[in-house]
């Protein structure tokens, strides 16, 4: 006997899965928010989801291209995060992005 689906179980794999696709999208260079994945992906204000697809996804995702929206890096190794940015030409000082070649944070260049 085959169970319907979980209405709610199909809701956020395709949130997940929505948000996934706007990550893998990123380009090298380009630094965005939280928020604003959740924005794109059709999810406003669901920030701390991105948060937690980020944090524990099997997906290969360009994880070290997504900050706070102060540019603060907030991954488990900033430190890390800022060496893979700035090998993508993007400007980290004191542990927040202050400049990238495309995104939130790029300026005019």
């Amino acid at each position: 006997m085959n169970a319907d689906p979980d209405p709610a179980t199909e809701r956020a794999a395709e949130r997940e899965r929505r948000i996934i696709d706007v990550l893998v999208s990123l380009d090298a260079g380009e630094v965005t928010t939280y928020g604003d994945i959740a924005e794109v992906a059709g999810y406003p204000k669901m920030s701390r989801l991105v948060g937690r697809i980020v944090g524990h996804t099997d997906v290969e995702i360009p994880w070290w291209r997504v900050v706070n929206s102060t540019g603060h890096l907030r991954s488990s190794d900033p430190k890390e995060q800022a060496g893979i940015l700035a090998e993508e030409d993007v400007v980290c000082r004191n542990g927040r992005v202050i400049d990238a070649p495309i995104g939130r944070f790029a300026r005019d260049h």
